[in-house]
């Protein structure tokens, strides 16, 4: 599915094998709008897949998070003023789980992670406005971590991404990436 994608924000190391892609960040790289810092940033790194209509995706993350703000996880994006990332950062000494929905400004969502940061999966669907964010430690249990609503569109971007606002060299390693037409699944079945 890798093979689709478009970079944004290309960084100098990477590379793609077996379905696997492998980043190291540059420095000082982000995705952020506005709220509360007063900046806007849009120097992360993003690999998306062009997609027309509603989807389900899914995304496995593996990373050693070390900074203040490492992050890595999925985003979704129309354009530089309407998106959402979502994944693990590093946040007041703890790996946290969270979202960053933007439309116009940032708003972010986030909690310190329970299980283990360095491999995480995580499923969006978005559909008839609405998107739907679930992450799962293992890949079959997905408990739902947001849902809002989301600007509508003829087609959608999404993929990776991974940012590193404090520094650079976040090694990241995603994997099993997946993107269809939406499940259909209840808010509750959390398979």
């Amino acid at each position: 599915m890798f093979d689709k994608g478009i970079w944004h924000n290309e960084p100098r190391q990477w590379s793609l094998r077996e379905e696997t892609l492998h980043v190291t960040t540059e420095e000082k790289t982000d995705f952020w709008r506005q709220t509360c810092y007063g900046f806007t940033r849009d120097s992360g790194h993003f690999f998306g897949m062009e997609w027309a209509g509603d989807f389900t995706s899914s995304l496995r993350i593996r990373a050693r998070y070390e900074s203040l703000y490492d992050q890595a996880g999925i985003m979704v994006r129309i354009d530089e003023s309407r998106w959402i990332k979502a994944g693990i950062e590093l946040s007041d000494g703890a790996a946290c789980i969270g979202s960053v929905l933007t439309v116009q400004q940032s708003d972010w969502a986030t909690v310190p992670y329970q299980g283990d940061p360095s491999d995480v999966y995580l499923r969006v669907t978005v559909v008839d406005g609405v998107l739907r964010l679930q992450t799962s430690a293992d890949g079959l249990r997905w408990p739902l971590l947001r849902l809002c609503p989301f600007p509508t569109a003829s087609s959608f971007r999404i993929g990776p991404m991974c940012c590193t606002p404090e520094r650079k060299g976040l090694e990241v390693e995603f994997s099993e990436f997946t993107i269809g037409p939406p499940l259909g699944k209840d808010l509750h079945d959390l398979t």
